[in-house]
């Protein structure tokens, strides 16, 4: 009875630690998450907040895509949990500048003597940016006919 009460305590403080160990990514960068036993499957909690990119068995790249809380799971061949990371996408490092205009809002993104627009959730012409970005994907995924 007591070896079965120390190790579910141990296995339940086990669960607590990996549960709240968690990766900070700034947006647009990556971070290198290593699991402790290899793994088979990888899931994105939401896929507009992270993206995880599988290395290898051991090793995955969470990409910060916007702002927010998402988490990862990663599932071993028998599809048994082998890690639930929470994942918190920050603002960019770096200067930014958000100039305002009325309701009208634009992101600068600026390093040395140069500024260039870093569009952002909320900015005025954020659709506008990532509908031309989507297109440039779509070219390069389209065949000929």
């Amino acid at each position: 009875m007591r070896r079965t009460l120390l190790a579910a305590l141990a296995f339940s403080l086990a669960g607590t630690a990996a549960l709240a160990g968690g990766v900070s990514v700034p947006m647009d960068e990556v971070r290198t998450v290593t699991f402790g036993k290899p793994v088979a499957t990888v899931y994105v909690g939401n896929p507009a907040i992270a993206d995880v990119n599988v290395i290898d068995s051991r090793h995955a790249f969470v990409l910060g895509k916007s702002f927010g809380t998402t988490n990862v799971i990663a599932l071993d061949s028998q599809g048994r949990q082998i890690s639930n990371t929470f994942v918190t996408v920050s603002g960019a490092r770096g200067a930014t500048v958000t100039l305002t205009r009325g309701s009208a809002q634009t992101t600068l993104a600026c390093s040395n003597a140069r500024c260039e627009s870093a569009p952002v959730p909320g900015d005025s012409h954020y659709s506008d940016s990532i509908g031309d970005f989507e297109k440039h994907l779509d070219m390069g995924t389209k065949t000929a006919q």
